[in-house]
């Protein structure tokens, strides 16, 4: 009797050990990674809603497009709230992540910006002009500028357009390449810049009314909520979906920005 009393009560406390851990590990933070500024901002009253729900996260900031996802992939994220689909999927190409789309959030129309003209038909023959030097924002912006009448692309560019792919510049722009989030100081320097609107808020511009153009907001660029493919059934994936497109996030959006975020969903 003493030797089954020992057994069952070691097999009580190793269940008891096990439930233990297991609750405290239901109990452990989403991790979600934002580029800071709007996404930053937009995440702090999700997670307000998503602790309604039991689901609590823990927000870190990034100041750059590529930490993100690599932090994501490697495990010291659990999902991550910045960019669009074209930008992931060309991470997953060139990087072999194994992530994938949740769900949709806010669109961010990319905007022209400049200290020295106040119109794009300012622009001089040569102009130096500051564009993303990632494929898919850069693409972005040359396609708006095609859209205005500037420049002209290959056809078969597509998304992905590089200045490789202009094949008429009447104005023979100069195009600067740079990190989207060193775009906005590049203003003193070069005629003009095209801006991710994250980046613009927080360098203090004001899209609706500093913007000398923008894109459409229906554009293929709304961003979303990425996790790793391990993840995506997991019930706290469809919590923290349900938290962000709830109508609370939509009014926020609404409310604080003004129209320089629009909400994707």
């Amino acid at each position: 009797m003493n030797k089954r009393t020992l057994l069952l009560s070691t097999l009580h406390v190793a269940l008891s050990v096990l439930l233990t851990h297991s609750a405290l590990a239901q109990d452990k933070p989403v991790k979600i990674g934002v580029t800071a500024g709007p996404h930053a901002q937009i995440l702090e009253q999700v997670k307000k809603i998503a602790e309604k729900d039991g689901l609590k996260l823990k927000i870190v900031e990034f100041t750059d497009y590529i930490q993100p996802n690599d932090a994501l992939a490697s495990g010291d994220l659990d999902a991550n709230s910045y960019q669009h689909k074209p930008f992931l999927d060309q991470q997953i190409k060139d990087r072999g992540y194994k992530l994938v789309s949740v769900g949709y959030t806010v669109n961010f129309p990319i905007g022209i910006y400049s200290k020295k003209i106040k119109n794009l038909s300012e622009l001089k023959e040569g102009a130096k002009f500051g564009i993303p030097n990632d494929p898919t924002n850069g693409g972005r912006v040359l396609l708006l500028l095609q859209d205005k009448g500037l420049i002209k692309l290959r056809p078969e560019a597509g998304l992905k357009a590089t200045p490789l792919d202009v094949i008429e510049n009447p104005k023979k722009l100069k195009f600067v390449e740079l990190e989207a989030a060193q775009l906005p100081r590049s203003l003193d320097d070069v005629d003009a810049s095209a801006i991710n609107t994250n980046y613009a808020l927080s360098a203090g511009l004001n899209p609706g009314k500093d913007a000398i153009a923008q894109e459409n907001a229906k554009s293929p660029y709304v961003n979303l909520l990425a996790v790793r493919e391990q993840d995506k059934d997991k019930p706290w994936v469809a919590k923290l979906v349900k938290a962000y497109q709830s109508e609370e996030i939509r009014k926020y959006v609404q409310a604080e920005f003004k129209g320089a975020v629009i909400t994707g969903f």
